[in-house]
């Protein structure tokens, strides 16, 4: 089948560079959701953190706690502002020598100059890694066994940690990464790491294309992931957040966020949101009623109330091939789970399945 680039579609979309789809985008979903598909994400950014210190120096930088993290371990973590708002979101995997940031398309020159300002005295040597390396996503019930075939070891599934309650004793929550992905080094150089969607796989550039065609699996385009990543309320980084956004409205306060560390920028807001339990907005499923056509809202389309009202904003917008037409999306915790809601006219409903 033909790759469409996103860029064809939408060239002002932050997922240019990769493929779309390959002409049937509602099938390759049905394949990533029952069995496996490889996606070229390689479009995300890549960071190095080489260094003695690089894993203590995170651990006081980040919201997560990775002083503790292991060879072949990985986690997520954010960068907050100094008033707790989500600046940046990265994946990570540390290979016993190196700690890699995977992150969003464009925000890796960003998150790069933050590390640089702060290094200090620091053993460690941030870099841009994205030129020589790309990411793939391996996303499917039989995702471990395609990356067994390119030579990772087996990779045991996803341990995250339950965020404890309001006013929790210290020392409850334990001195490890809230959320922790098995991790394998693959024998031509980079590692497979299996994560919220599927086994990622940070492999060479160069090497990018003889990978896709050892795994012997279909090609599936960047709107098939997405696709499954609305369904499961995973929230991406300029998608489903703002610039005010706090960790803990959009889910990553168990991913990415642990609630017994030392200080770091913006904990101080974390803490008194988390211990109060009024965080001001919430991400939810919307599901889209009277979208006559393929074109979806675009991102930060406003929700309303009935009466215009504006409540919150839509994420990411799409068909999904069971869910039909639906939507993440940002809207103040007052406003109910059966509140009658428009997105750009069309109906809107909260999906309270979760």
């Amino acid at each position: 089948m033909k790759a469409i680039p996103v860029e064809l579609l939408d060239p002002a979309s932050p997922d240019a560079g990769v493929t779309a789809h390959f002409g049937d985008p509602l099938r390759e979903q049905r394949t990533l959701a029952s069995a496996v598909g490889v996606v070229d994400r390689s479009h995300r950014g890549v960071l190095v953190v080489p260094g003695a210190d690089r894993l203590t120096w995170l651990h006081s930088l980040t919201t997560q706690h990775v002083s503790t993290l292991a060879p072949h371990q990985g986690t997520e973590l954010l960068v907050l502002s100094p008033h707790g708002h989500v600046e940046h979101h990265a994946m990570v995997t540390d290979d016993g020598g190196t700690t890699w940031l995977d992150v969003e398309p464009g925000t890796a020159p960003e998150l790069l100059a933050f590390l640089t300002r702060m290094r200090f005295m620091m053993r460690v040597e941030p870099a841009d890694a994205t030129p020589g390396w790309a990411l793939l996503s391996l996303v499917g019930p039989a995702a471990p066994d395609a990356a067994a075939a390119l030579g990772a070891g087996p990779l045991r599934a996803p341990d995250v940690v339950a965020p404890p309650g309001p006013k929790f004793a210290a020392g409850s929550v334990p001195p490890r990464p809230t959320s922790g992905y098995d991790v394998s080094p693959l024998p031509g150089g980079g590692w497979a790491r299996w994560g919220p969607l599927g086994v990622d796989l940070l492999v060479p550039r160069a090497a990018r294309d003889g990978v896709l065609a050892t795994l012997a699996v279909p090609q599936c385009g960047v709107w098939a992931y997405e696709a499954l990543r609305v369904a499961a309320r995973v929230p991406r980084l300029g998608f489903e957040t703002d610039h005010r956004t706090l960790p803990v409205e959009v889910g990553w306060l168990a991913a990415a966020v642990h609630l017994d560390k030392g200080c770091y920028r913006g904990q101080e807001t974390v803490a008194r949101v988390h211990h109060l339990g009024r965080p001001p907005r919430r991400l939810v499923l919307l599901h889209l009623d009277g979208v006559s056509t393929d074109h979806p809202p675009a991102r930060h389309t406003p929700v309303t109330t009935a009466d215009g009202r504006e409540v919150g904003f839509v994420g990411t917008a799409l068909r999904h091939f069971e869910l039909g037409m639906v939507a993440l999306a940002l809207l103040r915790r007052s406003v109910p789970d059966d509140a009658p809601l428009r997105v750009a006219g069309a109906a809107a409903a909260v999906d309270a399945g979760l």
